[in-house]
């Protein structure tokens, strides 16, 4: 089953690399390079998760996944950090004051996009 994703990343490998994993698996992908407009790309449309990097230009991921998490139509989106910020303090910090639904340490292989994608909600592989 074919689901969509947004990928919110500033490194244009790092989008390459996540979003050839997630269409090898059969899904669709949407890219940002950086927060800006991100909320409208959000509104409308309907992902099923959205894989959002920490350390962006503009705004970083936490303070970005306060302003989605905010707004009433959004609050419930699932979100999932994906960083090379990888200690446990780092991705306790991720999940449970940012408020992730999840956590993707980068690098990002298949093994572990594939354990991320199996927690979905919907069990997206």
């Amino acid at each position: 089953m074919s689901e969509h994703f947004l990928i919110i990343d500033d490194s244009a490998i790092q989008r390459h690399l996540l979003s050839s994993f997630l269409k090898d698996f059969g899904h669709t992908v949407d890219f940002c390079e950086s927060t800006i407009g991100a909320l409208d790309k959000i509104i409308n449309n309907s992902y099923t998760a959205i894989f959002l990097d920490i350390v962006l230009p503009d705004q970083d991921g936490y303070k970005f996944l306060r302003e989605l998490r905010s707004q009433h139509q959004l609050a419930d989106q699932y979100v999932i950090l994906c960083s090379t910020k990888s200690t446990k303090l780092e991705i306790d910090y991720g999940l449970k004051r940012a408020k992730a639904n999840d956590y993707l340490p980068k690098p990002v292989s298949r093994e572990s996009l594939s354990e991320v994608l199996n927690k979905l909600p919907q069990r997206v592989k």
